[in-house]
């Protein structure tokens, strides 16, 4: 019984009994049990069998009817272990017994294709703890990205203030440095944690070729064997995901401070002058992801000579990496990057005889897009394309990353150290194959038709399969939440979220009614999602209390469409920067039609 005070005249005491088990439940409890009052072992690996979990054993079957009964301090009740009808409920609200994906641990994609073929989880700016303009910068937002899988570490090098060494910072900022012997030992320590699967560090460099000696012997200290380089000058393909098991791969691009004129960095020039409205994720838990199709289309409106405009730089990156780098510092790099020489739509041709990674910003991959978006998808093919976040997001927000990975970009570089709802989409999509950084792209997005054609991101495709997804009740909020933090006068009013994030045509947002003053919200709502694009849809979850000023947040999940379990599952949910809670979890079914 929970107690809220009213005004100071008097309380409102609420019942906090646990919801009834859905209808639905005790339908399959019946069905399974025969008609019986208990569902024993056998019956219950039927029920697993049918709802996809074929290689459930006795043995493992058993172990999961006692852990249930122990769990819920039950002794067997039918002379042998076995399962009333509240304890099948507990065991389906269970996120460890039935977890709503697939393999959770387990890598299953094909790992021996190059890495282009792949969705690499990247970060930005990986060293900063905040802002992009005065926070520290710092080896511990390296070390909590490799510590969930991020595979791509960005670090920007600068020559200390004597010149005499080398720091990591946000170049032309207030931030204050730190030393790249530090960032590099972190990595080292870090690198397989969470992933065996090779890491990737991407230098933004500004050195003299002194300092550039300097790192490269750094560079050989620290990692040793681990490093990986090629014998040849040029790699005419990436080696695969399970080729570098291990290895840690160096790419960067030529240094612009000591190449081109002073006229600021290409970060710099991609600086608009203000913030686009509702851009400053200024809610607690971020502004809605825009669709890329929206941003696409505001892109082709304004006429820019990007696409075809020859670039600031007078020659071509590989001219410069043989007169300025030195030659143990060149030697080290296996992923040459850069800007292109040249307009943009140029550089998407690619080179058939050798491989590199592009980066463009946000920005400019909206613009190139909306009229060039087949090309795009075949320069990853073979080569990989980095996406960053546009200078103006100061605050370390991000963009939507599905503007980068229906286009085939491998890298889409995202603020790690912030929160938000690009973020929440980013942490879901990453959490397939294992949660190993590494994503197989779809075959369709790496196949040329015998035409000539190419996968189109704004083709209107036909609908593949349909998923319907029904929400069922939620619970926990009363165990990780104060009892007075959603409303200091009664329970919460709870209403849930469930949507789709994806190619244009499937992304959707949908939502229950809100059940009032109830810490259990009993919703039983069916959902339908036609989807054109399965294979890299996430689907959305979050949970908000209404209020009338403004709704609070009450936890979230983005789930890989592509691995989620049919029936009904356990869903945990996480907080608005990405914590699982201890509790806080819903009951929800899957079905594909």
């Amino acid at each position: 019984m929970g107690t809220y005070k009213c005004c100071i005249f008097f309380t409102r005491r609420f019942a906090l009994s646990d919801a009834s088990t859905p209808n639905d439940v005790r339908a399959l409890f019946t069905r399974y049990a025969a008609g019986a009052p208990y569902m024993g072992a056998d019956e219950l690996r039927r029920y697993l069998a049918t709802s996809g979990d074929t290689d459930a054993t006795v043995d493992t079957v058993e172990r999961i009817v006692d852990q249930v009964l122990q769990e819920r301090s039950r002794t067997p009740r039918f002379g042998r272990p076995a399962f009333t009808v509240d304890d099948f409920h507990y065991f389906l609200f269970s996120e460890d017994l039935n977890p709503p994906i697939y393999h959770s641990k387990e890598v299953h994609h094909d790992m021996n294709a190059p890495l282009s073929h792949y969705f690499i989880y990247t970060g930005h700016n990986s060293y900063l703890t905040g802002n992009q303009l005065s926070s520290d910068c710092s080896d511990i937002p390296i070390i909590k990205a490799l510590q969930i899988g991020v595979r791509v570490i960005e670090l920007d090098m600068w020559p200390n203030t004597s010149k005499d060494d080398v720091d990591i910072l946000h170049g032309r900022t207030l931030t204050a440095p730190v030393s790249l012997i530090k960032c590099l030992r972190s990595i080292k320590e870090y690198a397989f944690v969470a992933s065996p699967y090779p890491v990737i560090i991407t230098l933004e460099d500004h050195l003299t070729s002194n300092l550039q000696a300097k790192v490269a012997k750094m560079v050989l200290e620290v990692f040793g064997d681990i490093l990986y380089y090629p014998e040849s000058k040029h790699l005419q393909e990436f080696p695969s995901p399970e080729a570098l098991k291990g290895r840690v791969i160096l790419s960067t691009k030529p240094p612009k401070e000591y190449l081109e004129s002073k006229g600021g960095t290409m970060k710099d020039r991609d600086i608009e002058p203000q913030f686009s409205k509702g851009e400053n994720e200024e809610a607690a838990w971020g502004i809605e992801v825009p669709n890329i199709q929206d941003e696409m289309q505001a892109a082709e409106k304004h006429e820019d000579d990007l696409l075809y405009r020859q670039r600031d730089v007078e020659e071509d990156d590989e001219q410069k990496m043989c007169q300025h780098h030195p030659p143990e510092y060149k030697r080290l790099i296996t992923i040459k990057a850069g800007k292109p020489k040249g307009a943009v739509v140029d550089a998407l041709r690619g080179d058939p005889d050798k491989v590199r990674r592009l980066s463009l910003s946000e920005q400019e991959l909206s613009k190139v897009a909306a009229r060039h978006g087949r090309s795009i998808v075949s320069f990853t093919h073979k080569n990989l394309l980095r996406i960053y976040p546009k200078g103006t997001r100061f605050d370390s927000s991000n963009y939507n990353p599905f503007l980068g990975w229906v286009h085939g970009a491998q890298m889409v570089a995202f603020n790690m150290q912030g929160y938000g709802r690009s973020l929440w989409l980013m942490r879901g999509f990453y959490k397939a194959n294992g949660g190993c950084g590494y994503v197989k792209k779809p075959d369709f997005m790496m196949q040329t038709c015998p035409d000539g054609n190419v996968f189109d991101p704004k083709a209107d495709l036909p609908v593949k399969k349909t998923l319907k997804v029904k929400v069922y009740m939620g619970e926990g909020w009363q165990s990780d939440f104060k009892q007075t933090y959603f409303d200091t006068y009664s329970p919460p009013d709870f209403y849930a979220k469930v949507g789709i994030a994806g190619v244009p045509s499937d992304s959707v947002m949908k939502k229950t009614r809100a059940v009032e003053d109830s810490w259990v919200p009993v919703w039983e709502e069916e959902f339908v999602f036609p989807l054109t694009v399965p294979e890299i849809a996430l689907l959305r979850v979050e949970v908000h209390e209404y209020d009338v000023s403004e709704d609070d947040f009450g936890g979230q999940t983005a789930l890989p469409v592509s691995e989620l379990r049919p029936g009904i599952r356990a869903v945990p949910l996480f907080d608005h920067k990405g914590m699982k809670f201890k509790s806080v979890k819903l009951l929800m079914r899957f079905e594909f039609v």
